[in-house]
């Protein structure tokens, strides 16, 4: 059954892949269309015109027969012979006479019955024509028909003519001449027969020239298709082949101009990209030393504020703030050059996640207890995975901090599951949440959901994007999902080895509780 549908279904496939299929199906189509019409008008007027013409020769030969029968009637002495004897022997003369070249039979209505020439069924004359013989009138009268034979010959296509014979002071007495039509019947056939042959001539030679015709054009589009998807491929330098001066060479020249504006375009890009990695890369080093020295200066003042009046004490504290806020990110613009650089790497050690996240919510617990959050916990006994337990532990800190901040005082529930391929770690929290169309922006550099929001916890709006970049370093991942005012869920999925690949992960990115 399925190998029946598959067969079915393969013109489809084939139409929707192959424009060289849609051309030649559509070609053949055409010629079928075409050549039937024309063989059928062909057909029909062969037809016509020989019916016709056999129809106008078998009156003219009938009336030249009838006419001489008429005269040899009305010569006869009808004192030495009755009517029904010169008929009968005026029908023999006649059947003779059509004898030979096979031409025609004779029938003639005597007055007792039908005198026929030899062998022929006096019932291949129709009715109708019968009817309209005897009606009178000088005309005659002409019908197709199938002669019949008793004598054991097969039945022959035929036409009728019909016409009267007077005999003096005797009456009416119709004569029917039946005609075969077995050479016009034949030439008819052999007209058939060349239509089809022709067609059947055609619509290869059709099909044929068609995919040739199609190859002509479709070659220089596959060649401009190759030559984009190596362009895509990073293959900047591909070209196409330029020959004449047609549309298609057109093309071709668009193409190889487009791809050199293309490449022109990446490699600007390319330098203006790596001057401003080497930019941040710089400054950022070049600002270690100086924030090293602010920062021994303002852990001093703060280690001696309880000693200042308010005012300095207050000073020392934002002082102390400000410094960490910017040593924070500084180490994340040093993290962000290194991904961007392709430096990042890891260093791997096979460890136990549950505790690994037990460590990191116990980390925050002070803040989450600053906030009024309950940190609720749904780990394993263990799930052991081989990773960079300082990458995951910052993603970890950057999703419970995150969580604490925007959960408004509400309870933040960390879940942990494994399976055989990947472990999972889900981080909830009940707050503010986000726009589904937001669920992609969070993971851009210096992206806020609301900017008129107060940071209390600081952060350098970096984290979410480096804690992306971790996750795709363990070639895992990091989803994001969210409701305006029904709180947030981000959920980290790492393979057990890096690099393996994942299908699925141990955990739904929709947190249950989604409405």
């Amino acid at each position: 059954m399925n190998g029946l549908r598959r067969l079915i279904g393969a013109p489809v496939r084939w139409w929707s892949r192959s424009l060289s299929f849609r051309v030649v199906f559509s070609s053949i189509v055409a010629v079928l269309a075409v050549f039937g019409v024309t063989g059928w008008v062909l057909i029909d007027q062969s037809t016509r015109g020989i019916l016709e013409a056999k129809s106008a020769q078998s009156v003219s030969e009938a009336a030249a027969v009838v006419e001489s029968m008429q005269a040899s009637l009305r010569e006869a002495d009808v004192r030495t012979s009755t009517v029904s004897e010169r008929l009968t022997a005026l029908t023999r003369e006649a059947a003779a006479r059509g004898t030979v070249g096979h031409q025609y039979d004779v029938i003639v209505s005597a007055p007792a019955s039908d005198i026929a020439s030899a062998g022929l069924d006096v019932t291949s004359v129709p009715a109708a024509i019968r009817e309209a013989a005897a009606g009178g009138g000088q005309d005659l009268y002409t019908t197709p028909t199938l002669i019949h034979f008793n004598d054991g010959r097969a039945p022959r296509p035929g036409v009728v003519v019909a016409g009267a014979l007077q005999a003096p002071g005797s009456g009416r007495y119709p004569v029917y001449f039946l005609f075969g039509m077995e050479k016009e019947e034949e030439t008819l056939r052999l007209v058939r027969r060349a239509a089809f042959m022709g067609l059947a001539l055609l619509l290869p030679l059709s099909a044929g020239t068609m995919y040739v015709i199609s190859l002509q054009a479709l070659r220089p589009i596959r060649a401009a298709r190759l030559t984009s998807e190596r362009i895509a491929a990073g293959q900047l330098h591909e070209r196409m082949n330029v020959r004449g001066r047609d549309d298609l060479a057109g093309l071709a020249r668009s193409m190889n101009r487009m791809a050199a504006e293309l490449g022109r375009q990446i490699r600007q890009l390319e330098t203006m990209s790596l001057m401003q990695r080497q930019f941040v890369s710089d400054v950022s080093h070049e600002l270690r030393t100086p924030l090293t020295t602010v920062r021994m200066a303002a852990d001093v003042l703060y280690d001696e504020r309880d000693a200042f009046d308010p005012l300095a004490r207050r000073s020392a504290e934002l002082l102390k703030g400000e410094v960490d806020r910017f040593e924070s990110l500084l180490t994340d613009l040093l993290e962000i050059s290194r991904f961007d650089a392709g430096a990042a790497d890891l260093q791997l050690d096979d460890i136990d996640l549950v505790a690994l996240v037990e460590a990191e919510v116990d980390a925050h617990r002070p803040l989450a207890d600053a906030y009024g959050s309950a940190m609720i916990l749904d780990l394993p006994d263990q799930a052991r995975c081989l990773i960079d337990p300082r990458r995951v532990a910052r993603i970890l800190s950057n999703l419970l901090s995150n969580a604490i901040e925007h959960g408004e005082g509400g309870d933040v529930e960390v879940r942990l599951r494994a399976d055989e391929k990947a472990v999972a770690v889900t981080v909830r929290d009940h707050g503010v949440g986000f726009s589904a169309a937001e669920a992609h922006q969070v993971f851009g550099r210096f992206w806020r959901g609301d900017p008129s929001r107060q940071r209390t916890v600081g952060g350098s709006g970096l984290g979410l994007s480096i804690a992306l970049e971790n996750a795709q370093l363990h070639g895992g991942w990091l989803d994001a999902w969210g409701r305006p005012g029904g709180g947030a869920q981000f959920r980290l999925t790492l393979p057990r080895v890096p690099d393996e690949p994942l299908a699925s992960s141990p955990l739904p990115a929709t947190p249950e509780d989604a409405s």
